[in-house]
């Protein structure tokens, strides 16, 4: 390690011509660098330089030494740069979980494109709508829908998502306008993996269970339902926007709609991330800070 000291002294020495402008560009004092560089003559066996009141001279030998270490020195600091580069670039695989619909309409375009900006990463995308163990199940970090509940990882907000109640005009016409949470009971509610809907009454957070003659575990599936005219139905506003928009859906229950549901990116709290876990999660937060855009019918 001394040695390196020493032939980083004596090459900066001679490129510059002064020990003071030397010692500034090492940040260390101009004794320090005079010693470095005569224990490297002691240790040589020959003099590198001719020291003059004026400036500095390389010897035949320092020239020689000077010729065959520079180069040496350039490579470790490329050497040095490469390895920082690596240690910043994300690499290795980076494994993703996200319930389908949002995640293959949102998550999935801006997972293509930081993998696209970054060659040396290798993706893994699952899509379920099962709330899954991270870390039992080897995941680097998940997107969770809805309420956020207390865990053990380190969540970071990407958007709001709305839930709202809704039917067809024709079968609200059919059925009635439910105007309180008690009506629910008289009517079909088509229910998700989950048959609690998600309420806000006089400030106050509740999930009352419904029934209904039709469940599934897909949104896009429920969707296609509540258009037919089945029933009631609670979905995120983005999946519903357009269908809103034309009329061919209604909210109802709005004076109840709950507040406080968004969608997440979690990660375990006793790992350190990694770089590209680090990276895409800032690069996530920052590309969804916009309000999520309405999927259009068909796509």
């Amino acid at each position: 390690m001394q040695r390196w000291d020493r032939i980083e002294a004596f090459i900066e020495v001679a490129r510059v011509g002064s020990f003071s402008q030397a010692a500034r560009q090492l940040k260390v004092s101009p004794s320090h660098v005079s010693r470095l560089i005569s224990q490297l003559e002691q240790q040589l066996g020959v003099p590198l330089l001719y020291r003059t009141t004026r400036r500095l001279h390389l010897t035949d030998a320092g020239q020689l030494y000077f010729d065959r270490c520079q180069p040496m020195l350039s490579g470790l600091a490329e050497a040095e740069q490469a390895v920082r580069t690596l240690r910043d670039e994300p690499s290795g695989t980076l494994r993703i979980v996200a319930p389908p619909v949002f995640g293959e309409r949102y998550i999935a375009p801006l997972v293509n494109e930081f993998a696209n900006a970054h060659t040396m990463l290798e993706v893994q995308m699952t899509f379920t709508d099962t709330a899954v163990d991270l870390i039992g199940e080897g995941f680097d970090l998940g997107i969770r829908i809805g309420v956020l509940e207390d865990s053990t990882l380190i969540a970071r907000r990407l958007c709001e998502r709305r839930l709202q109640v809704v039917a067809t005009p024709d079968y609200l016409e059919r059925h009635g306008r439910p105007m309180a949470l008690n009506d629910l009971a008289r009517h079909n509610c088509l229910a998700g993996a989950d048959d609690h809907w998600l309420f806000e009454v006089h400030g106050q957070r509740r999930e009352p269970r419904v029934t209904g003659s039709w469940q599934a575990n897909s949104s896009r599936a429920m969707l296609d339902a509540v258009t037919r005219g089945m029933g009631l139905a609670q979905l995120p506003e983005d999946l519903i926007g357009e269908h809103l928009q034309t009329g061919w859906l209604e909210c109802v229950l709005e004076a109840f709609r709950y507040p406080h549901t968004g969608a997440w990116i979690v990660y375990p709290r006793h790992r350190q991330p990694s770089s590209r876990v680090r990276q895409f999660v800032d690069f996530l937060v920052e590309r969804m800070a916009t309000p999520v855009a309405p999927v259009l019918p068909g796509e």
